[in-house]
């Protein structure tokens, strides 16, 4: 990775914050919809060759110091004998989710032969990058892939695994279980294959009180951090207020949704990196505005352990020159 990258999340002191984008590489780029036009989404993540070229794309228009593999979160069913699609104007699909308690009880496959296309997509962004980006692998988190395994889909409330956690609280923990052990093999292949940096997004574990989530997440996101040896990050959307939950997880770097204030972050943290935090709906202004505000994140978060980003991923239909200015107002910080 590069050496922007490897001091912020040092926590050492940087001329500017490394800079990238949660799905950086996406459908606000006409250079990736061109490509999705020949590929569907399953087929473009499991081709190597196109994963690579549509993984690079952002780097070419905007040189972001972190380059995050094109993938999905959900590519880890695969090994535990789920089935699922994307559906248009729906997202992804379980079809055969979780429907008893029975289901919970699942053999893991071999990681590395059925997600082999991702261990060449990492060797293919090393090779091409070198130092000159950090290259980023990620993975769900447990609560938020058995979430998805629960519903079937994409749910506001994902009230199906909070059920299960009430009614068959065994169970609830097998699926952790599972998910977890699943996700240490997974992280291993990614860092095996080249990855410098590996995030963990827990997105939907907020929804647990804190309490639950004390007892039932932190142990096991404690676990998939420590089987790896590159730096981490975790993300999970809705913490404010929890943030210390966040930070005993052990990873090297917490990333902030929109919502948390980075200098209480930096109170509750103490001296652990963060990243973020700016609200992608702010990316709809006006390129001047785009540049205040990122200005505004820059300069809260100061000069030490801190990697910019957006407080979630990128919206598919914001202005590509906004992106830009994003990214250019970190460039020019010093």
């Amino acid at each position: 990775m590069n050496d922007l990258f490897r001091k912020a999340v040092r926590g050492e002191p940087v001329d500017r914050p490394p800079v990238w984008m949660m799905r950086q590489a996406g459908r606000y780029l006409p250079e990736y919809r061109e490509i999705r036009e020949s590929h569907s989404f399953r087929e473009a993540i499991s081709t190597p060759e196109v994963a690579t070229e549509i993984s690079l794309q952002p780097y070419e228009r905007f040189q972001p110091d972190g380059v995050v593999m094109y993938s999905d979160i959900l590519t880890v069913l695969e090994p535990l004998g789920f089935s699922y699609h994307i559906e248009s104007g729906v997202g992804p699909v379980i079809e055969n989710p979780v429907s008893s308690p029975a289901d919970t009880d699942r053999e893991i496959g071999d990681v590395r032969e059925q997600l082999w296309y991702v261990g060449e997509l990492i060797e293919r962004l090393t090779a091409t990058l070198g130092d000159e980006a950090a290259v980023l692998g990620f993975a769900g988190g447990p609560f938020t892939l058995a979430a998805y395994a629960c519903e079937g889909s994409t749910s506001r409330s994902f009230m199906a695994v909070r059920r299960l956690r009430a009614e068959t609280p065994a169970a609830f923990e097998r699926l952790l279980d599972v998910f977890t052990e699943v996700l240490i093999e997974y992280c291993q292949y990614q860092e095996d294959a080249g990855a410098d940096v590996i995030q963990l997004f827990d997105t939907y574990a907020g929804l647990l009180s804190p309490t639950d989530y004390a007892e039932y997440i932190v142990p096991r996101h404690q676990r998939i951090l420590d089987a790896v040896d590159v730096p981490t990050i975790i993300f999970v959307r809705n913490m404010s207020g929890k943030l210390d939950l966040l930070a005993d997880s052990g990873a090297d770097v917490v990333s902030l949704d929109w919502t948390v204030d980075i200098d209480t972050a930096r109170q509750q943290l103490g001296d652990v990196a963060i990243q973020g935090n700016l609200d992608p709906a702010l990316l709809y202004g006006d390129p001047d505005t785009v540049r205040e505000r990122t200005r505004e994140v820059i300069d809260t978060a100061g000069d030490t352990g801190h990697i910019l980003n957006l407080g979630h991923g990128v919206d598919r239909n914001t202005p590509v020159e906004n992106v830009a200015a994003f990214f250019e107002t970190a460039k020019e910080t010093r």
